[in-house]
């Protein structure tokens, strides 16, 4: 599994983040000569992943858990009322899709992947066993470090209440956002019993 070194930074304006893509790649290459590309997704790279994935598969990372713990403020909120979006943060475990893509498309593809997820440089991207029916992969996941400046920290029922009654970005609102994801995961039939707990804070919300 190749490793990723710590970043000297965790403030997105601080890092280069066409450096951080190059040496992703490299880490990638050092998989072997002929390795594809599996790509952990644990938020809407599972319902909207905007790359054609040659395999989709059922996976578990152990060591990391999916929460709504992510200051957004431009897709799902703005620097006003910012929004929430999903993050990858370090403790207990995480079930979502592993995505495939073959060697011979990585290099084209990982420019528009990286746009998509890291527009600002403010995940740590590493290398994580997924586990699936079919074996394990080492696996890319965007993962939050909780000393970003975009880390919420903990929020009550009533910060979430009034984020998801308020929220809304250049994609949509916090609320539509959390509520597809939670319904992508169910699609495939993964149950995330503590975001559907999370959710019901928003039942009589339009």
């Amino acid at each position: 599994m190749p490793r990723t070194p710590r970043p000297a930074t965790w403030v997105p304006a601080e890092r280069d983040g066409a450096q951080m893509m190059e040496q992703t790649l490299q880490q990638w290459r050092s998989l072997g000569p002929r390795a594809d590309l599996w790509v952990f997704g644990y938020a809407s790279l599972v319902w909207r992943p905007e790359f054609e994935a040659a395999e989709q598969r059922i996976a578990t990372v152990h060591g990391y858990h999916r929460c709504l713990h992510m200051y957004s403020r431009v897709n799902r909120g703005t620097p006003e009322r910012p929004g929430l979006v999903f993050a990858l943060m370090r403790g207990g475990s995480c079930t979502g899709m592993a995505l495939r893509l073959p060697h011979d498309q990585v290099e084209a593809a990982m420019p528009a992947l990286w746009a998509r997820e890291m527009p600002n440089p403010v995940y740590d991207p590493k290398w994580l066993r997924a586990d699936t029916a079919q074996g394990p992969v080492p696996a890319l996941a965007f993962t939050l470090h909780p000393n970003s400046p975009n880390h919420t920290g903990h929020l009550s029922e009533a910060q979430y209440r009034d984020i998801f009654a308020h929220a809304r970005g250049r994609y949509g609102s916090t609320l539509d956002y959390a509520r597809q994801t939670l319904d992508g995961l169910r699609r495939h039939g993964i149950e995330d019993r503590s975001l559907a707990r999370l959710l019901k804070l928003a039942d009589d919300l339009e």
